[in-house]
């Protein structure tokens, strides 16, 4: 139903609007947005405040995500079963747009790395949960780049769960069209989270083609 997606994407985004990198770092006498890459974000919040700032910001960044999911899975999932995913897929887009262009600051948010993580957890995939947090834990440990770890996984998503949906994983009904219809829908709206992290992320790309991009560990200091 239309109605069923408008309300999963409004309230995503409305979830999305808890900027945990923006509120810590007002608690702590700054805009994290005018520091470090300006990115209201993990990363920035890292290197700017610190490991502690780091945790702090991912896990709540991370769990919005997981709750609105867990919300669609409860309800949306109770009336209607075959078509959970779709309604997860705007529910976790709505996050996400919330999340990178926040109403209340001007629309300028983070990149959505960690609230695409979430969704990750969300759609309760293990098989997309382990694949991505290896992929991400073994680029990070031997390049250092936070950016190319995170750029693999959401690609790796995107990929992933295309391949498993079209292959009947995720309980749409293949021989029905209004089902096969909504499985498409929901891989395409997949491709759009993650095909925004990726566009979030391009001069990161840029500097990553250049060797210019920043390591972890390349901590910058509050100015």
């Amino acid at each position: 139903m239309i109605l069923a997606r408008v309300i999963c994407l409004v309230a995503g985004y409305a979830f999305g609007l808890l900027q945990t990198s923006y509120i810590y770092g007002r608690m702590k006498g700054i805009d994290i947005r005018e520091h470090g890459s300006g990115n209201a974000g993990t990363t920035n919040a890292l290197r700017v405040l610190g490991k502690k700032a780091g945790l702090i910001v991912f896990i709540g960044d991370l769990f919005k995500a997981i709750i609105i999911s867990a919300i669609v899975h409860v309800v949306i999932g109770h009336l209607y079963p075959n078509e959970v995913y779709l309604y997860l897929a705007y529910a976790g887009l709505g996050t996400v747009l919330g999340h990178n262009f926040p109403c209340y600051l001007h629309f300028k948010g983070g990149k959505g790395i960690a609230t695409t993580a979430g969704i990750i957890v969300g759609f309760l995939d293990p098989v997309i949960i382990v694949s991505c947090l290896i992929a991400f834990i073994v680029i990070v440990a031997i390049t250092r780049y936070v950016s190319l770890g995170s750029i693999t996984i959401v690609t790796m998503f995107c990929i992933e769960y295309a391949i498993f949906a079209f292959h009947g994983k995720y309980g749409f009904d293949l021989a029905s069209a209004p089902s096969y219809h909504a499985m498409v829908e929901s891989v395409i709206v997949v491709a759009v989270i993650c095909g925004m992290a990726i566009v979030r992320h391009h001069a990161n790309i840029v500097r990553l083609l250049h060797h210019e991009e920043n390591k972890l560990g390349a901590k910058k200091a509050v100015s």
